[in-house]
């Protein structure tokens, strides 16, 4: 227990390190979290972490993302260095995402926050029901 309250005194100390320089564009925090906390990556790169996935099985696993969307967080995934992308020389072309290793790399810690989202969702749905239904 003392060495999880360190380590978050630890993060929190960078949190505040990074925050306090004022310039919010250049935080290194705030520009990955911006990138992978969205709507869609996270879903992706826990998908692809079972293996590589054509586009269309990724569209079947995350059926709400639309073709477009797909696409765009594909790229920049791409972009970032999470995912890559295989085209194999057939008839029509296939072609296959995977994760990199930097993309394996958030595995773990995005099951943290599964986990996390997992012991904790009753008590936050409970919050935004007395929340939401308060006078």
């Amino acid at each position: 227990m003392q060495n999880d309250l360190e380590t978050a005194a630890t993060f929190v100390q960078r949190w505040s390190e990074a925050a306090a320089g004022g310039n919010t564009a250049r935080c290194t925090v705030r520009n990955i979290l911006d990138k992978i906390g969205d709507k869609w990556s996270m879903l992706l790169v826990m998908t692809l972490a079972t293996g590589a996935k054509r586009f269309n099985e990724l569209h079947r696993q995350v059926p709400d993302i639309s073709q477009k969307m797909l696409t765009q967080t594909l790229r920049d995934l791409q972009r970032d260095g999470l995912v890559a992308r295989q085209v194999f020389d057939t008839q029509p072309p296939a072609v296959e995402y995977r994760l990199t290793g930097l993309g394996q790399s958030l595995i773990v810690p995005l099951g943290f926050l599964i986990n996390w989202a997992d012991e904790h969702f009753s008590r936050i749905d409970a919050a935004r029901i007395a929340y939401d239904t308060r006078d």
